[in-house]
């Protein structure tokens, strides 16, 4: 009796019973691994937007403070203002400005200062830089921020905001800058922007900004 009770083994009952449950946690291990796969892409694709919108914020920023007064010509040889912007995405560029401060480490030929655009085009922010200021075409486009549905532009001047902004010998640069960006998701952002020299403070009360 002893001998047959050790040599007995498991009943194809018990083995498909654990079979079974080894197949239940298998699915349960599965299904955990898969939903954190898929909340580490979405969490990852989050930190991949917020950081395309802190760029497009940082390299904007940079783009506006340093506007220089400085007309230029396209590669055709026609005259363009040295700030010319739009009321949003419906133009192309939205946004064609001069900027200085343009770091030359390998000595190149060139001007500190550089020729920048901004487009709205295919549902993306883009941003396309020139490599000379006169009669150059541009390099290709810098994609800052995707998932863009609609882009709206106001800049200011004398306590006044405009849709518009072509720049006169009086007025050549706008004193703020303010991009409404619209998402596909329904999100949405506002940036206000200093131009060129930046904030012009409001002259005291009952003096006019001539006197």
């Amino acid at each position: 009796m002893t001998r047959r009770a050790s040599e007995s083994g498991f009943t194809l009952i018990e083995v498909m019973i654990s079979l079974l449950i080894f197949g239940l946690l298998a699915a349960a291990g599965v299904a955990v691994l898969s939903f954190s796969v898929r909340a580490q892409g979405v969490t990852q694709a989050k930190f991949d937007d917020i950081a395309a919108l802190s760029r497009l914020n940082a390299i904007l920023s940079a783009d506006l403070a340093q506007a220089v007064p400085r007309a230029t010509r396209n590669a055709q040889g026609a005259p363009q203002l040295a700030f010319e912007g739009g009321s949003g995405g419906s133009t192309d560029p939205m946004l064609a400005l001069v900027r200085g401060g343009w770091t030359n480490l390998d000595e190149a030929p060139r001007s500190d200062a550089q020729k920048v655009e901004y487009r709205l085009r295919n549902g993306a922010i883009e941003r396309i830089a020139y490599p000379l200021l006169d009669g150059a075409d541009p390099l290709p486009p810098a994609v800052m921020l995707g998932g863009v549905d609609q882009v709206a532009l106001r800049y200011r001047i004398n306590g006044a905001w405009s849709d518009r902004w072509l720049s006169t010998p009086e007025a050549p640069l706008p004193e703020a800058f303010e991009m409404q960006i619209a998402r596909r998701d329904g999100r949405r952002y506002r940036l206000v922007l200093l131009v060129g020299t930046g904030y012009v403070p409001p002259p005291p009360e009952g003096q006019s900004l001539g006197q």
